[in-house]
């Protein structure tokens, strides 16, 4: 295989094409330099499988004339690959008033609504982004700078479903943003640059261009290294917890109901408090309950309900509203949690 290659032999290591090929694959295509190599690689990779190449664009209408260079540039570059381009719009400064998110939460959410609906269209059974390892350690430094817990540091999962039938892959986290545009380079392949992405007034700008710089330049040249270790190490303690978390809520844990569940905090007790305000979030995640403004605070009160003993005469609430009207009431040894709207 030609050096112009090797990159593409490596991708074909961490996601091995005759797990995709044969399928329907959407490969998110924003014309930047990360996407674009992305489809490049997959493209060359694509070989005589059965399956069908499709790129996806969405714009965000944010520039002008910038937003819409960028799709006619993907459109073109689709077109000349061979693979069918679904495109998607959307005024996503309207959306982040509407909903009273800042702009990079409503485009985020925007995005992958339009990807969901576009894979369901499509029929792909893969939606592939192009989030490489630089975006990985951005995201575990924001989120400690954010306040986060060890799922938090893990970061971005490599997988995860997207719909039904659908499950988000992004199999560029082990690429460096360097190595992409090296590749591209080497393809004569042009890319877009958005500007967007150097301004600063978005935190994950600042992050970039700023804050980690500043930490290679004056603490550890290594920065992003370390961050990723840091990420791996979290995603190995967050599987052992995920296992014990899964076996308590198979002994603790029945719904009664759509919208009640209930637990036997009896079998918590002796169980390490970090590990019962785990089940709690798995239990309110699986119920798909409001998670946003639930924080700290909420999930030590919560806690604390649950190990409570039965003849507990302290202050301490037996009933409690927590936000998303989720009634939680303490009866004997058994917790309840119900919504009440």
């Amino acid at each position: 295989m030609h050096a112009e290659h090797r990159l593409e032999t490596r991708f074909a290591h961490t996601w091995p094409p005759e797990a995709w090929q044969d399928v329907t694959v959407l490969v998110a295509v924003s014309g930047g330099a990360d996407s674009v190599a992305m489809l490049r690689a997959m493209k060359s990779l694509a070989g005589g499988g059965e399956g069908t190449l499709r790129g996806a664009h969405f714009n965000h209408q944010l520039r002008s004339p910038g937003a819409d260079d960028d799709e006619a540039f993907v459109v073109e570059l689709c077109n000349r690959l061979g693979v069918p381009c679904e495109v998607g719009r959307g005024r996503v400064d309207r959306l982040a008033a509407e909903t009273g998110d800042g702009l990079e939460a409503a485009a985020r959410a925007a995005r992958y609504d339009f990807l969901k609906m576009a894979a369901a269209k499509v029929g792909a059974r893969y939606v592939v982004t192009a989030h490489t390892a630089d975006d990985q350690a951005e995201t575990i430094l924001h989120r400690i700078v954010r306040g986060t817990g060890i799922a938090g540091l893990g970061g971005m999962a490599r997988a995860r479903p997207l719909g039904e039938a659908t499950t988000l892959i992004r199999p560029m986290l082990a690429f460096r943003r360097s190595e992409l545009i090296a590749y591209l380079d080497e393809l004569g392949q042009p890319y877009r640059h958005d500007l967007s992405n150097d301004d600063i007034q978005f935190t994950r700008n600042r992050i970039r261009h700023q804050l980690l710089p500043e930490l290679a330049e004056q603490f550890n040249p290594g920065v992003v290294d370390a961050l990723l270790r840091l990420g791996t190490l979290a995603g190995e303690v967050r599987t052992v917890i995920d296992r014990i978390v899964d076996d308590l809520t198979r002994r603790c844990v029945s719904h009664d109901g759509a919208d009640t569940v209930r637990s036997d905090a009896a079998a918590l007790t002796g169980q390490p408090r970090y590990v019962v305000r785990e089940l709690l979030i798995a239990v309110w995640r699986d119920c798909h309950w409001p998670m946003q403004a639930m924080g700290f605070t909420q999930w030590e009160l919560l806690a604390d309900m649950a190990l409570r003993a039965a003849d507990d005469s302290t202050s301490m609430p037996r009933k409690h509203v927590f936000p998303g009207s989720i009634l939680v009431q303490k009866k004997g040894s058994e917790l309840f949690l119900r919504r009440t709207n």
